[in-house]
């Protein structure tokens, strides 16, 4: 017969139930019983809600099942992590719930606008981690976040494409805005040894900062002494750890340029020149080739097709 799973106790069942993610939660978990559907109404269920959207079949709505999720929650969400699909209007939505949100991860949501990101920053002052990583931010939005939340202790950011931005722009938002920054990573960021003293010396706690792919930066000589003796955890732009999951980053990262509709194939050109990722380069597109192949032949040529991933 198996066990009576309604004989657990409630702080179990619920516990287990938190292991869930929310599509499964609110698709099937809370339709079994009356006692799971009590339970999955508790708004400390919903403290944590992450979804993604590489999860999900195509045919369900993850804004919606997101945003009902957030309501859920009646004020208490303090985690949050969206995967590719978060809007304006439900980043709106989360702001006006979560305002006791101290953890935020809004990774490739290429349509939020850098103008909402200001607009909402402000309803998260008790925010201390934040991920928008892959994103179309700019400058200003980095320094209207820092400025609302005097508590952010981690940044993670990264921007879909890089032209048309001042090399050191980011860094000066960055080290005018977060002074207590802990942990900061950028990756492909465009900043030069101006910036990196800038944040240096504006952000005097900071323990680790990774800069993966930031190629203008010369941390040779004494420069470079002081970022490995002030930083406890310093990852140079071009280190490589075997052990780490770099690659599927840099993976990811390709990927969501080539699903973009408005490719800038120059920079992909860039990235895929970078040696730190090649292997990364040639395994997405071994992965996704029969639906880019013709868009890379057509933009980069036969030649470099031939080079890169043969």
């Amino acid at each position: 017969m198996g066990p009576n799973w309604l004989e657990l106790p409630r702080d179990i069942t619920s516990n287990i139930l938190q292991r869930l993610g929310p599509v499964e939660i609110l698709k099937k978990a809370r339709n079994v019983c009356p006692y799971w559907w009590n339970i999955c109404k508790d708004p400390l269920m919903w403290r944590t809600i992450h979804m993604s959207n590489n999860e999900t079949s195509p045919d369900v709505d993850l804004v919606k099942i997101c945003r009902y999720a957030v309501g859920q929650s009646c004020g208490h969400l303090e985690d949050i992590e969206i995967v590719s699909f978060c809007t304006d209007d439900l980043l709106h939505y989360i702001a006006s719930c979560g305002s006791h949100l101290r953890h935020m991860q809004l990774t490739k949501c290429r349509n939020i606008l850098h103008k909402q990101i200001s607009e909402v920053a402000i309803k998260f002052p008790l925010l201390e981690e934040l991920d928008i990583s892959f994103s179309n931010l700019c400058k200003d939005s980095l320094e209207v976040i820092g400025r609302s939340c005097p508590l952010l202790k981690s940044l993670k950011f990264s921007r879909m494409f890089s032209k048309d931005i001042e090399l050191n722009d980011d860094a000066f938002a960055i080290a005018k805005t977060m002074p207590k920054l802990r942990h900061l990573s950028m990756f492909g960021n465009l900043l030069t040894n101006v910036g990196l003293h800038a944040i240096l010396d504006g952000c005097p706690l900071l323990e680790s900062l990774v800069l993966r792919d930031c190629n203008h930066l010369d941390l040779s000589g004494s420069f470079g002494k002081r970022c490995r003796d002030q930083i406890k955890d310093f990852v140079l732009p071009t280190c490589v750890d075997e052990n780490s999951d770099d690659e599927d980053d840099d993976s990811f990262y390709l990927r969501s340029l080539m699903e973009d509709q408005n490719l800038d194939y120059l920079f992909i050109l860039r990235v895929i020149q970078k040696s730190t990722i090649k292997s990364a380069v040639r395994s997405a597109f071994r992965t996704h080739g029969k639906e880019i192949h013709s868009a890379f032949r057509e933009a980069l040529g036969e030649t470099l097709i031939s080079k890169y991933f043969k």
